[in-house]
């Protein structure tokens, strides 16, 4: 047992001991996010985002996914730091790039605009790290999901990691095995993982992403295969599109429901009910659609707390493509 506590000099070591402590829970707060980050510092935030989301998401429905899907690719990098944002430089080969992004991610245009217009608001303020979180739940309840109360106040990275991209991003040719380690590494539970998959009830994808599925794999239902192969060729079309479930523009419980019926476009998502552990909750999902949303809503919460940047680390970008 330490013992300086109870030295001559008590009460001196005490305060000492205390300052200490204050120091260092003072740290810890100020490092937390918080839902009310903005409310003196910029009022107009979050409607801001809301609105630009809302315009985007009107003009095209499949931009509501790329907005979910641009935070989540932001997210398993490094950290929700808005990395993935950064365009290559002379020093830095950026996120954009690497295998699991390259002619894949999009949205870049939309938040631009909504960062635009908050610097305008006001300037310095608002992180492009948090406008991709705001943008991702505001596309969900713009397709129709369950809404949830984003914490703020990340900031931004000046790095990117094209390597980290490469490997910490889950592929869509993953086994079970293989999307339980890569959410694993990220501390997330196999049920958070299936949740979080269910991601795909929104959106689309392109050809070369399901070309093998439709082709070789045996768990898919033959008439969906052949229905996919017309605009799919084996050579060919690889930017060709086919939607992720049968009501791409609807975020609700369909992707699991196909699932059932092996009309899983991707072989990633085939592999959650394929007669592993998952399958159970595929059903659970498909017979309670509330409880999906609920959980989803609450697993974005978690990514959303993926090592962010706060306090005095990282910075407020003024263009969010590139560093300051």
């Amino acid at each position: 047992m330490d013992t300086t506590l109870f030295s001559m000099n008590k009460p001196t070591t005490l305060k000492i001991h205390f300052f200490l402590f204050l120091c260092f829970f003072i740290g810890i707060v100020s490092s937390q996010l918080s839902s009310d980050f903005y409310s003196t510092t910029c009022p107009n935030a979050l409607s801001t985002i809301k609105s630009g989301v809302d315009s985007a998401v009107s003009n095209e429905a499949r931009m509501g996914a790329s907005l979910l899907r641009l935070h989540f690719h932001d997210c398993f990098v490094q950290g929700c730091d808005a990395s993935v944002l950064l365009n290559d430089t002379s020093s830095f080969t950026g996120e954009q790039s690497a295998g699991p992004n390259v002619n894949s991610i999009r949205g870049f245009g939309v938040i631009d605009s909504i960062k635009s217009e908050l610097e305008s608001l006001c300037p310095g303020v608002v992180s492009c790290a948090d406008i991709l979180a705001v943008a991702a739940r505001d596309s969900v309840v713009a397709l129709g999901g369950q809404s949830w109360t984003v914490q703020l106040g990340r900031r931004d990275s000046t790095t990117a990691s094209f390597s980290g991209a490469n490997s910490d991003l889950p592929g869509f040719s993953f086994s079970l095995q293989q999307l339980i380690d890569a959410f694993s590494k990220k501390d997330f539970t196999t049920e958070e993982m299936v949740t979080l998959s269910g991601g795909h009830t929104i959106g689309q994808a392109s050809c070369s992403t399901f070309r093998t599925r439709i082709y070789n794999d045996t768990n898919i239902d033959s008439s969906f295969a052949t229905s996919l192969q017309a605009n799919c060729p084996s050579v060919g079309g690889d930017r060709n599109l086919a939607p992720l479930d049968t009501s791409p523009t609807t975020f609700d419980n369909a992707y699991f429901q196909d699932l059932q019926s092996q009309k899983g476009l991707l072989h990633s998502d085939q592999e959650l009910f394929n007669g592993g552990s998952t399958d159970s909750q595929v059903n659970g999902y498909v017979s309670n659609p509330s409880s999906f949303q609920t959980d989803f809503a609450n697993a974005m919460v978690k990514m959303g707390n993926l090592s962010p940047l706060t306090g005095s680390s990282g910075e407020i970008r003024t263009n969010c493509w590139k560093t300051n």
